[in-house]
């Protein structure tokens, strides 16, 4: 054995950051020199080839021994494979044999009148043909733990100042194991965590639905016009419209239609959590974007905090010393007029002049009613994919109808409205019943920006009726869903409620839900 080239060896072991090239690196150094016949290391693991293991006979306990991970040698027949590690030997049980003993013990064995003693070796004309003179078996231990046995086949004798650097090697070897250990869990953590990522973005984006800005008025034509353009560069975003009129939708848009489109986007609401806390979501979006949520009802705190992240990417809590960065894109949205909140006082002009790069203001449903149409139809199909029946068909007559009104939840009542309609219609032709009293739009009148609003309204339900119509609209939802309340399908989700608040209403009803089809889980 050349000592000379353990330092070297050892400092091979230490850089390697997983197990089995830190094994083969560890026995290609040893065999490297001409005078060892062979080098091998075994690890401790579980018993699990016990039926054809030649040393079976012999093992005391059969739920651990010590495992043929790496070898390597000279061998004077070149047919010889010394890389092998299928042989007789693949595994050792603990205490069995000079490797094994070595492995339970945790002490080093050195023999030098090996051709006479045959320690370790399944094939005693092997010593004689390869002249091997001496073995030393040295135990891979760190943090008291035996990792494994490190053995040495030497055709030289083996003096105290072989023996003395072997040992120190095999101490180094052992920390190095450890350590290549310590890495590769965590690249494997670090794979695991970044496919359950994927899966959850796949899984987020199947939730939310198609990202499809559906429209051909005008107005529409001039925010697809404006996505575009916002989308390729990375500058903020500032979206502001009213409730329901899409904000969310358009700055996911935005984000997949750009080049951070792989990350993550991550919605954090500045207006219904503490001062501090939103900012923790952060990190999830680094390299992606992040959506300020209502960012005009941010408080001054968080406002500040905000202000920091634009200007250097950093964000913490104020007089931090630690240092926290992200690498976002920021795109915020409002249904506050910031100007008039900057001029108030309630809003910083510098967050708003940073926010406000690229502002887009979307107009409301009652600003684009041509949209109406393909709107509608859009969302019936979407909502017929929900069910088991075919498309439902929207009569021209129903479309104008949604057409004379002026919507005031924008495109989110109008979607909840398609989708209760085609819940109702059951694979018919969709109708849609009385829409809010009062909200239907007039036609445009010369100078009459002062007019007075209709006053025709629809009767009004009592308790007992609107009660009654719930428990039918639910009934036929859960019909719908075939008796589910929560996840894709459910009647939750047609209904446009959450699934805790749909199991209240029918709980406080008393609506009777449907026999579950055989073979699904229940999901209330």
């Amino acid at each position: 054995m050349d000592v000379g080239a353990l330092p070297a060896l050892t400092l091979t072991m230490a850089q390697a950051r997983a197990v089995v090239p830190a094994l083969h690196s560890l026995v290609a150094g040893l065999a490297a020199c001409p005078r060892v016949a062979l080098a091998r290391v075994w690890l401790t693991g579980p018993g699990d080839r016990c039926g054809i293991c030649h040393l079976a006979a012999e093992c005391p306990d059969r739920s651990l021994c010590l495992h043929l991970v790496a070898s390597a040698g000279n061998p004077t027949d070149p047919a010889v494979d010394c890389n092998r590690i299928d042989g007789a030997l693949q595994r050792v049980p603990l205490g069995v044999r000079a490797v094994g003993r070595v492995g339970q013990t945790g002490a080093p064995l050195v023999v030098t009148d090996l051709p006479e003693r045959g320690h370790g070796v399944a094939d005693r004309a092997w010593l004689e043909q390869e002249h091997v003179r001496a073995f030393a078996a040295e135990p891979l231990i760190c943090r008291s733990e035996t990792l494994g046995v490190l053995a040495l086949y030497d055709r030289d004798e083996l003096g105290d100042d072989h023996l003395a650097g072997l040992r120190a090697f095999a101490g180094h070897a052992a920390v190095s194991l450890a350590n290549a250990r310590v890495f590769e869990q965590a690249e494997l953590a670090r794979r695991r965590l970044e496919d359950e990522n994927a899966n959850l973005r796949a899984e987020l984006r199947d939730a939310a639905g198609p990202c499809e800005l559906v429209g051909r008025s005008p107005a529409h034509r001039k925010l697809l016009q404006q996505v575009e353009l916002t989308a390729a560069t990375g500058a903020a975003v500032l979206i502001a419209g009213e409730v329901g009129a899409g904000k969310a939708l358009l700055a996911r848009a935005i984000h997949e239609a750009g080049p951070r489109r792989r990350h993550a986007l991550i919605r954090i609401p500045c207006g219904a959590a503490l001062p501090g806390e939103p900012l923790g979501r952060l990190p999830l979006a680094d390299g992606g974007t992040v959506c300020l949520d209502e960012v005009g009802k941010a408080p001054p705190a968080l406002q500040e905090q905000l202000l920091r992240l634009l200007q250097d990417g950093a964000y913490g809590p104020a007089g931090e010393t630690r240092t926290r960065r992200v690498d976002v894109r920021v795109i915020a949205t409002t249904t506050l007029d910031l100007r008039r909140e900057v001029t108030e006082g309630r809003f910083r002009e510098d967050l708003y002049c940073r926010l406000s790069v690229f502002p887009l203001d979307v107009p409301p449903l009652r600003e684009r009613l041509d949209d109406v149409p393909l709107l509608a139809a859009h969302f019936a199909r979407l909502a017929a994919r929900l069910g088991p029946g075919p498309p439902p068909r929207l009569a021209s007559a129903e479309l104008e109808r949604l057409r004379a009104y002026d919507w005031p939840g924008n495109v989110r009542e109008l979607r909840a409205v398609v989708e209760r309609a085609v819940l109702l219609a059951q694979g018919g032709v969709v109708t849609f019943g009385p829409l809010r009293a009062g909200r239907r739009r007039r036609p445009p009148l010369a100078n009459d920006a002062a007019a007075p609003p209709s006053a025709a309204a629809a009767a009004p339900l009592t308790r007992d009726e609107l009660r009654r119509l719930e428990r039918q609209n639910i009934a036929a939802a859960l019909a719908r869903s075939g008796g589910k309340v929560f996840g894709p399908g459910g009647a939750a989700q047609l209904l446009g409620m959450k699934p805790t608040t749909l199991a209240s209403r029918i709980r406080a009803l008393n609506v009777e839900k449907p026999p579950r089809a055989a073979g699904t889980r229940r999901s209330a």
